[in-house]
């Protein structure tokens, strides 16, 4: 498995989170396990990614304008969820910043899947690849 895969899967699990959540209502039990668990993959994926493909591509000039875009995306998701966690479950303001969030995270996606991926291929090799990969995996599975 090479790192573009390990994220994609967990890319996958992101959105079909952010999916279930959004069909939700009010304050309940439902809402408050998905949120959570959103919440927690979110925070795990964006430590081990900016450890394990951020920062070995931060040493390639090619790669340094989107690493650091990356990263600030990731702290935009942060705060996104920070309001969520202030607002009152029930509210429609909560709906309408868990929309905001689904849009954010969705948009960073699909930019590290549709351009990221393809510039980092090309600076990668594929025993790299599959390092980061295998680095990766190893931190997900110890955040979790």
């Amino acid at each position: 498995m090479t790192i573009f895969e390990a994220l994609r899967q967990d890319h996958e699990k992101q959105r079909l989170l952010l999916k279930i959540l959004c069909e939700t209502h009010g304050d309940t039990a439902a809402r408050r396990e998905y949120f959570e668990e959103l919440k927690q993959a979110l925070q795990e994926h964006a430590t081990a990614e900016e450890r394990h493909f951020y920062t070995p591509l931060l040493k390639d000039d090619r790669a340094v304008e989107l690493s650091r875009h990356g990263i600030a995306e990731h702290h935009e998701i942060d705060e996104l969820i920070e309001k969520l966690d202030d607002t009152d479950w029930s509210s429609p303001v909560w709906l309408k910043t868990l929309k905001q969030l689904r849009d954010q995270v969705e948009h960073h996606l699909d930019d590290e899947e549709q351009t990221f991926f393809q510039i980092a291929g090309k600076i990668l090799s594929a025993k790299q690849k599959n390092a980061l990969a295998d680095a990766y995996r190893e931190e997900m599975a110890d955040l979790a």
